[in-house]
């Protein structure tokens, strides 16, 4: 069954079946290798991605349910890594697997659209992704940091139409 999408701002067509998750069809059929299979009932985080700029977990949702939305992932963020979340999670060294990161860090993102300057209580409720090797402590330094970057005037942190955000 043919459907619609725009992925990384750039409009597409799958003719898969309509209860194909998501997270396949954008790794599978898409080859965006960046999102991750982690559970497979939308717990763990590992596949976030953002559907209309609100982060879900795209192993959850069968690609019938998201036609003619826009979504972003990891690769959709910047062409260049240079998102300021991208680009503090490198600066703090964050990953040690790496393997939840891009999840991690598109969670991130969508949080430091609604939070300009999240609390430590606004970082604990919004990253619920599970990470295997507990960097949490360093995640919760890397959004402050891309917070602060934001705030001195770097490049905008989650500004739509910007390369930063990939969501136009």
């Amino acid at each position: 069954m043919p459907i619609s999408l725009t992925v990384n701002g750039k409009p597409t067509t799958v003719d898969v079946p309509p209860e194909m998750p998501l997270l396949w069809v954008l790794r599978d059929v898409l080859n965006l290798k960046g999102t991750k299979f982690g559970c497979g009932i939308a717990q763990c985080g590992a596949c976030t991605v953002h559907l209309a700029g609100a982060p879900v977990r795209s192993c959850g949702i069968p690609v019938s349910a998201v036609s003619g939305m826009s979504i972003t992932t990891i690769e959709g963020l910047s062409a260049t890594g240079s998102h300021p979340v991208q680009k503090a999670w490198e600066q703090l060294d964050v990953a040690q697997c790496g393997y939840c990161q891009a999840g991690q860090i598109m969670t991130a993102v969508a949080l430091l659209r609604t939070k300009k300057n999240p609390t430590d209580a606004d970082i604990d409720a919004a990253m619920q992704n599970i990470c295997r090797c507990g960097t949490y402590n360093r995640i919760r330094d890397a959004i402050r940091l891309a917070a602060r970057g934001a705030a001195a005037g770097a490049t905008s942190v989650g500004a739509p139409g910007d390369d930063s955000d990939g969501e136009a």
